[in-house]
């Protein structure tokens, strides 16, 4: 039977090892691909700069491949980190790819610089812009409707085109924008889990409703290694989380061994890594399915958006083609 509620991917565009950037967007295109075909609501890219293993740092830039590539499937951003650009920048940007993609197209925006903070300089963005989020989000808002909030400047193209927006975060503060500006909330409890229950209470709770959305519509994500096997599943898992040990230790390469990755694990440090993806669905289609559901009421969510973080491509592409046997068809 299929899940109850809709399910939607996060693409974190990942460069597998030994693969090229080239060849790991070619995967995400294909997944996107068959992921149409499986029914899958819609696809987000993250912007993440700066990092090796994932490719959609210019994430207007894939979106836009993307949809040349499909036909259907909605897509977005999830997200795009506004302070590190210009409102009107993203409002051309995004208006570009609703003009060639009309009905397709939807926009995720973040408050984090999704990078460190020497990245941060060398985007040219000041660190403290962060904390006109809420405007900048009012004002990008105003550049894709009708009536601009700067005198004299309008988004050509931009204008008129009412792309969707929906506020990412994971903490308290997101969940308030979110509610304030009556728009949709996606919490990012597939690596910020802590603050999940209490913000989407927050969010419900707050929630005011807008000319984009009646009522509160939540968005979890959440991890997903299935496998032919549980057993299998859970060695991919141990994967994983060696290769986050490696990308905290800034030795993602061979240096690090297997025996010296699962020393950090085993550690009271290491406690802290996984505790981070302690929302993970891992094992066979029916195991995952049963904690999706579960994950789902306890997040109170309407959406989950799912990530896969299987590192190896095969194990990847398997994990994708069981989750796909148990989701809802919405093509």
């Amino acid at each position: 039977m299929p899940l109850p509620l809709p399910l939607s991917i996060l693409d974190l565009a990942t460069v597998a090892r030994g693969e090229t950037v080239a060849q790991g967007l070619e995967a995400s295109t294909l997944l996107a691909q068959r992921a149409e075909e499986w029914g899958f609501r819609r696809i987000w890219y993250a912007e993440h700069h700066n990092m090796g293993s994932i490719a959609s740092a210019a994430t207007s830039v894939l979106i836009a491949h993307v949809a040349a590539h499909t036909e259907r499937i909605t897509l977005g951003s999830g997200g795009v980190m506004l302070p590190n650009h210009s409102p009107l920048q993203i409002a051309e940007q995004f208006g570009t790819l609703a003009e060639l993609h009309p009905g397709r197209i939807e926009l995720g925006l973040g408050r984090a610089p999704g990078t460190d903070q020497a990245t941060v300089a060398a985007l040219r963005r000041d660190p403290r812009a962060s904390e006109t989020f809420p405007q900048d989000v009012q004002e990008l808002q105003a550049f894709l409707g009708t009536t601009s909030l700067v005198p004299g400047v309008e988004a050509h193209p931009g204008r008129g085109t009412g792309v969707p927006l929906t506020i990412l975060g994971s903490s308290l503060y997101g969940a308030q924008v979110a509610a304030a500006l009556g728009l949709p909330y996606g919490f990012a409890s597939h690596f910020a889990p802590d603050a999940l229950e209490q913000a989407v209470a927050l969010y419900r709770r707050e929630f005011r409703p807008s000319e984009q959305l009646s009522a509160p519509h939540v968005l979890a994500g959440v991890n997903v290694i299935a496998a032919d096997s549980d057993d299998e599943a859970q060695q991919i898992q141990r994967e994983v989380q060696r290769s986050r040990v490696r990308l905290f230790t800034g030795r993602r390469g061979a240096s690090l061994t297997d025996a010296e990755a699962d020393a950090v694990l085993d550690s009271a440090s290491g406690g802290q890594i996984r505790s981070m993806t302690r929302y993970t669905a891992v094992g066979t289609p029916e195991t995952v399915t049963t904690y999706l559901e579960e994950f789902a009421a306890r997040a109170d969510a309407d959406e989950l958006i799912v990530t896969g973080p299987a590192p190896r491509r095969e194990s990847w592409w398997r994990s994708w083609e069981l989750l796909a046997t148990k989701v809802q068809n919405t093509s």
